[in-house]
């Protein structure tokens, strides 16, 4: 079972509330809005800042309507559609998350390009799930509070998702926390899944008015990057790579 890193012992807890994170910060604001970067743009810093940034895939995976394609807007602060809509194929889009490194105090910025794919397509097409997995650092595993059997499909999606994937990052995502009225799975059952399969849990609230909050994205974002830069720590301190942990990890994530 992979390790489960507790929350702010790899990166600082809360940076983008502090006042030394305003000028990364900016980089990926326009307005108090999120930016909307392309798959070849990226943040402009100033001449006399460097920063380096580190590259990862992610997959966003669940059954249909749980609200992949939602959390992609979220993540990326794009517009969040009012309607549902299955995704036909796969969708890609970008993040850029700045975050400070606890112990070395060095700022990286952390590029998460998320792969959506619609349900229906990947039972149509063979080759979009591989598509998906391959070369994949992270996957995203979704299920809506208002979906009992996304819920209960959990175990068996995991299973399906990571089967072929080594060393993969694994988070779960639950949508549309806030509609109390239509919860369909309890807090305890939650809890109890958490126990059992050792993951941690998020929780993504269905009010698509506050989609540029960098308060909402923080948590599940700095999540993805502290597990990530672990994970090629952990490789980099492999045998087989006798290279310094960050040397290796910048020419990984990097190329």
């Amino acid at each position: 079972m992979a390790q489960i890193l507790d929350p702010g012992s790899i990166v600082v807890d809360d940076w983008h509330r502090s006042a030394d994170s305003r000028e990364f910060f900016s980089r990926i604001l326009h307005k108090k809005k999120r930016r909307n970067f392309g798959l070849l743009e990226a943040p402009v810093m100033p001449p006399n800042v460097s920063v380096d940034t580190v590259h990862y895939k992610i997959f966003i995976s669940g059954k249909s309507g749980v609200g992949k394609s939602v959390l992609a807007a979220r993540l990326t602060g794009l517009k969040i559609p009012n309607m549902h809509y299955e995704t036909t194929g796969i969708e890609t889009s970008v993040v850029y998350w700045p975050v400070k490194l606890r112990e070395s105090g060095r700022v990286l910025f952390f590029r998460l390009q998320l792969w959506d794919c619609g349900e229906n397509a990947l039972r149509r097409f063979d080759h979009l799930l591989p598509s998906c997995k391959e070369q994949v650092d992270a996957i995203l595993f979704l299920f809506s509070f208002t979906d009992r059997v996304s819920f209960d499909d959990l175990t068996n999606q995991i299973a399906r998702g990571t089967e072929l994937c080594d060393r993969v990052v694994k988070l779960v995502v639950g949508t549309k926390f806030d509609l109390f009225t239509h919860t369909d799975v309890t807090e305890r059952e939650v809890t109890r899944f958490q126990e059992v399969s050792g993951l941690p849990v998020f929780r993504m609230g269905g009010d698509v008015t506050n989609a540029s909050n960098l308060g909402e994205v923080a948590p599940l974002l700095n999540c993805l990057a502290e597990h990530l830069w672990h994970q090629d720590c952990v490789a980099a301190m492999a045998p087989a790579i006798p290279t310094h942990p960050e040397s290796a990890v910048y020419m990984k994530s990097t190329v």
